[in-house]
């Protein structure tokens, strides 16, 4: 599966200059734990995570110490500029989606952004993304799958899907076997393909 088949193509980004208060209000709206920092022209510049938004956003409460409050103001940042991270690891929409998962666990990373030829966000994947295929039911996938083998005239091949592992049943071929493998695989949710060809 390609990271495009996945990802959200509708990102939600800020801008440098964007307001700490405005960044926080986003991902609380679309639920979102990171938003890609781009500039004027969507060309990404890093990426701001909640732990970002939030490390310095308060202070500490005078009633839980027992020293008075000085009158001292520490400045509290005030924009995505001063917190967010620059040099984001980003993917592009054609990169295998298995690589991109490799990238979030082995980072602790929970979502990418995606980005074009030009350097410009084109969408994000998350684990949640990745989480929502996998939890895909096996009956819609292999009714998705069994619709792509009709479209192709394959009416012939017999699908089976369990745990995300579509097996195929049908006429045995180089030519064939490969098509039902590049068909199955492109369903959303699958796992994994495995061919069984018959006479």
């Amino acid at each position: 599966m390609l990271v495009r088949e996945a990802m959200s193509s509708t990102p939600t980004t800020v801008a440098p200059d964007t307001r700490i208060k405005v960044a926080l209000g986003l991902l609380a709206q679309h639920r979102l734990t990171a938003l890609p920092v781009v500039d004027a022209d969507g060309h990404l510049q890093g990426m701001v995570s909640e732990a970002d938004l939030i490390r310095e956003s308060l202070t500490r409460d005078p009633r839980l110490h027992e020293i008075p409050d000085s009158g001292e103001r520490i400045a509290l940042p005030q924009a995505v500029h001063e917190v967010y991270t620059p040099h984001a690891i980003s993917v592009r929409p054609d990169d295998d989606l298995a690589d991109a998962v490799d990238l979030m666990t082995s980072t602790s990373i929970k979502s990418l952004p995606v980005v074009d030829d030009r350097g410009r966000v084109v969408g994000v994947v998350s684990r949640s993304d990745v989480v929502r295929i996998l939890a895909r039911a096996d009956s819609a996938i292999e009714a998705e799958v069994i619709a792509m083998m009709h479209d192709l005239g394959h009416d012939c091949w017999l699908v089976d899907v369990e745990a995300g592992i579509v097996r195929v049943d049908g006429p045995s071929g180089t030519s064939e076997e490969a098509l039902a493998l590049l068909a199955a695989r492109a369903v959303s949710g699958v796992v994994d393909v495995r061919i069984a060809s018959g006479p």
